[in-house]
C-alpha cells in the first residue's frame, strides 16, 4: 500500500505585478530580473490571505478528487508565512472547509514545505494510521520582504497549491529528505526578540535576507544528487522519468539540474516566469496546472524536488 495523488487545486492572488511594474518603484528592469531568474511577473496579495488561498486551493483539490471534507483524516500545511503564530494555518483551513474529522498542523521547511508535508502524509498512510490526507503549500511571502532590497524582493510571489492523497496500490514509490542547519544562515527571517519584564529588546519583526549566490550553489549541487538518490531508491534510471517538477526558485537552477542529470529541459516544466518563487506553494501550483491541462498520463513517472531555507532539500518519486 502506498499514497496516490487523486486531486489537485491552486489559488493565485488577483494582482499581477510585472517586472516593468517594479521598475517604476525601484531601480531594476525586466531585462535585469528575467536574465538572472527567468521571472517576468508574480502575483501579490491585496485582500487575500495565506489561510484564504490555502482554503481555496483545498476546495478545488477536493472537487477535483471527488472527496468530501468529512472524508479527510489529516491536513498538513507547509508554510513559513501563516496569518497567525497560532493557531496553525492547517487548523484555520480545517475550520473553513469543514473537515471535522481531520487532525491538522503546519510544517515549517521553507521552500521544501509542500514536499516534506506530502512525505509526512505518505508515512501516516503507509503505516495505516490515516487513509485520506489534504496536503497544502501556501505562502504570502510579500509581507516578509523588504521592498527596498531589490536583489531579493523581486524574486518572490504569493499563492497556494493543494493535493488530496489517498491510500492506493500505486503512487509514491520512493522519497528522500535532507537538512543542513549549519547552512541555514544563507536564507533567514528573524522572529520577535525576547520580550518580558526582565528583558528589554526590539520586538520589531524582521524581513527576509538571502545570500543569493550561496543558495544558488547549494541548489545546483544538492538537487541533482537527491533526484538521483530517489530514482535509485525506486530501482529506476533517469531515463525512466517522464517529468521533473522542481521548486520554482530560479530558471537557471532548473537548467543546471537538467544539464547535470543529462536530461532534456523539455522534461522540466516551469511556471516561474508567471509566479516567481512562491516557496512551499510552487510545486503544488505547478502540479495543479499540469494536472488540469491533462499533461500526465496514467503510469507516468514523476519526480518532485524541493529545496530551500533550513537548509532543507528532498525529492519524491511517484507513479501517476
Amino acid at each position: 500500500m502506498t499514497t496516490r495523488i487523486i486531486g489537485t487545486g491552486s489559488s493565485i492572488p488577483n494582482r499581477k505585478v510585472t517586472n516593468d511594474d517594479l521598475a517604476k518603484i525601484m531601480d531594476t528592469s525586466d531585462e535585469w530580473i528575467y536574465s538572472r531568474t527567468g521571472i517576468h511577473s508574480r502575483h501579490l496579495v491585496e485582500q487575500e490571505t495565506t489561510t484564504g488561498m490555502a482554503s481555496d486551493a483545498a476546495q478545488k483539490a477536493m472537487e477535483n478528487a471527488g472527496v468530501s471534507p468529512e472524508e479527510i483524516d489529516l491536513i498538513i500545511v507547509g508554510t513559513v508565512s501563516g496569518d497567525m503564530c497560532y493557531p496553525s494555518t492547517a487548523c484555520l483551513v480545517q475550520a473553513k472547509i469543514g473537515a471535522v474529522n481531520a487532525v491538522a498542523y503546519d510544517i515549517s521547511a521553507g521552500c521544501s514545505g509542500f514536499l516534506f508535508a506530502l512525505n509526512t502524509a505518505h508515512a501516516y498512510i503507509q503505516s495505516g494510521i490515516y487513509q485520506c490526507a489534504l496536503v497544502i503549500g501556501a505562502e504570502t511571502l510579500s509581507k516578509m520582504m523588504d521592498w527596498n532590497d531589490r536583489s531579493t524582493c523581486v524574486l518572490f510571489g504569493d499563492g497556494a497549491g493543494a493535493a488530496i492523497v489517498k491510500a492506493n496500490n500505486a503512487g509514491i514509490r520512493a522519497i528522500t529528505q535532507h537538512s543542513d542547519g549549519a547552512g541555514g544562515d544563507v536564507l533567514v527571517c528573524s522572529n520577535r526578540g525576547s520580550n518580558n519584564p526582565f528583558v528589554t529588546s526590539d520586538t520589531k519583526l524582521d524581513y527576509t535576507k538571502m545570500e543569493g549566490q550561496e543558495v544558488f550553489k547549494f541548489a545546483v549541487k544538492m538537487v541533482p544528487k537527491c533526484v538521483q538518490e530517489v530514482i535509485e531508491k525506486a530501482g529506476l534510471s533517469v531515463d525512466d522519468v517522464d517529468y521533473f517538477l522542481l521548486h520554482q526558485a530560479n530558471k537557471r537552477i532548473i537548467e543546471s539540474v537538467s544539464k547535470r542529470l543529462k536530461v532534456s529541459l523539455d522534461k522540466f516544466p516551469t511556471n516561474i516566469e508567471h509566479y516567481g518563487n512562491t516557496s512551499a506553494a510552487s510545486i503544488p501550483i505547478l502540479l495543479d496546472e499540469l494536472n488540469r491541462k491533462n499533461t500526465f498520463q496514467k503510469g507516468d513517472i514523476i519526480v518532485m524536488s524541493g529545496f530551500g531555507a533550513g537548509l532543507t532539500w528532498g525529492a519524491t518519486l511517484l507513479e501517476w
